[in-house]
């Protein structure tokens, strides 16, 4: 059985197997109790025609397409013609079907991909839990061995992480504005690259913070990741094949280090210490900026402030039907005036500047992903108190990335029977080739001390 898209995509063009049969054992994935609300809808006729077309192309001589007619999932904020985009939302299933695709969907078509369904999401993308009212919350499939009670998805692209999890997918299509790609992969043991924003084209989807918002993939590998991403960004990535040895990582102490659970913890500090014996140079440094950058979030930051931007006229008609506490996000929005708007994108700009000075001479830097493993749901659904302070505590590490504009991968750095655990490898915007060259050497280390995928 292959191992990930890039190994299945080879085994189809090889005719080792055929993209329908392995079409039909992602669609009985999706199926499955596993895989229990992750999707909003299927799309399994459509699906089916375009592995066909793979299969006749390639029986026909023809070059097979790179994503060799196998499942991609898409979050439900993207268009796909001819389906409602709802964003996991009530307030909009009524819409009119979209007319076309969105950029990235295009991009995914072009290249072969058998788009399986809209996944479920935490809706409109706003927080970093994965719970939604609406659909139900899909459990995550990675803790179901450690604890019979379901445990969070990790949002907002939970339905997207779990179809990869289940098997559903071989990647999933996602988008990241404060770790909604990242914080999901690592809570469930997969692979999440948000590149820099500027990269992949937003167009015919719905926004959350136009500033901040990143179109991307969560994979079942690196090598994948390098495959999504040139396919999503349409451009070739330059890998830098140097050992571990050769790069220049750095370990902030600063704020990404604070509270972390203790599974977290030991995991990081194992990778840490896998790697160093693999040759990799590895400094802990200050970077006292990261402390700063509280203060762009001050009335939830951008985010609050353009998610209001495209939200006030629907709320005003449609609130009731919103999920409370998405709503109650988005209307901190409301209270930021123009002129703060403004200040903040000027302060945003000035702490960038400062922050890309502090880790110019790294080549990458390493920090857990999140500082937690995967809460239980029922106490999050619960409790807005716990719901809250859960989601902060998930976005605070990978949201300084977006900040930044930076980009960074999260892989899997814990050991087989435990909590799955994130290593986020991160740096500054346009940064990405470096980041995933880097990330391949570091996967390769950790897989072979028996890391879970």
């Amino acid at each position: 059985m292959p191992q990930d898209l890039s190994q299945a995509a080879n085994h189809i063009a090889e005719g080792r197997s055929t993209a329908l049969e392995t079409l039909e054992c992602s669609l009985d994935a999706a199926r499955s109790p596993a895989a229990e609300a992750a999707f909003t809808q299927r799309f399994e006729g459509a699906a089916r025609h375009a592995a066909l077309r793979v299969d006749t192309e390639r029986d026909a001589g023809r070059t097979t397409a790179r994503l060799a007619g196998l499942a991609v999932s898409v979050k439900a904020l993207f268009d796909v013609q001819g389906v409602v985009t709802t964003a996991a939302s009530r307030s909009l299933a009524d819409a009119a079907p979209a007319r076309t695709d969105a950029a990235v969907v295009a991009r995914l078509r072009a290249a072969g991909a058998a788009l399986i369904g809209h996944t479920n999401m935490t809706e409109f993308a706003f927080s970093g839990v994965g719970i939604n009212p609406h659909h139900g919350t899909p459990a995550n499939p990675a803790t179901r061995a450690l604890d019979a009670q379901p445990r969070i998805p990790g949002g907002s692209t939970s339905g997207g992480a779990v179809s990869v999890a289940t098997g559903a997918a071989w990647a999933a299509l996602g988008t990241d504005t404060g770790g909604s790609l990242r914080i999901p992969a690592a809570l469930q043991g997969l692979v999440g690259f948000k590149c820099t924003s500027a990269r992949v084209p937003n167009a015919g989807s719905i926004p959350l913070a136009p500033s901040l918002d990143t179109s991307g993939a969560i994979t079942l590998s690196v090598r994948d990741a390098v495959l999504l991403h040139e396919v999503l960004a349409a451009r070739q990535v330059t890998l830098a094949e140097r050992p571990l040895s050769a790069w220049r990582l750095a370990v902030p102490k600063d704020v990404m280090l604070d509270a972390l659970e203790p599974a977290v913890a030991q995991a990081f500090e194992r990778a840490l210490a896998q790697l160093s014996a693999a040759g990799a140079r590895i400094t802990e440094i200050a970077l006292p900026p990261l402390a700063d950058a509280a203060c762009l979030q001050r009335g939830g930051g951008l985010a609050a402030a353009e998610s209001w931007a495209w939200h006030a006229h629907r709320m005003a008609q449609h609130e009731v039907e919103y999920d409370p506490r998405v709503a109650l996000r988005i209307r901190r929005g409301a209270a930021l005036d123009a002129a703060e708007v403004a200040a903040l994108h000027r302060e945003r700009r000035d702490w960038i500047t400062r922050m890309e000075g502090a880790v110019a001479g790294w080549d990458a830097l390493l920090s857990p992903t999140v500082p937690i493993v995967a809460p239980r749901t029922a106490a999050l659904v619960a409790s807005d108190e716990d719901f809250f302070a859960a989601n902060a505590l998930l976005l605070r590490n990978p949201s300084l990335v977006n900040l930044l504009d930076g980009c960074a991968l999260s892989l899997p750095c814990h050991q087989p029977g435990d909590w799955p655990v994130g290593l986020m490898i991160w740096g500054p915007a346009h940064a990405d080739d470096r980041v995933l060259s880097v990330s391949l050497a570091i996967e390769a280390v950790l897989r072979s001390s028996q890391v879970v995928r």
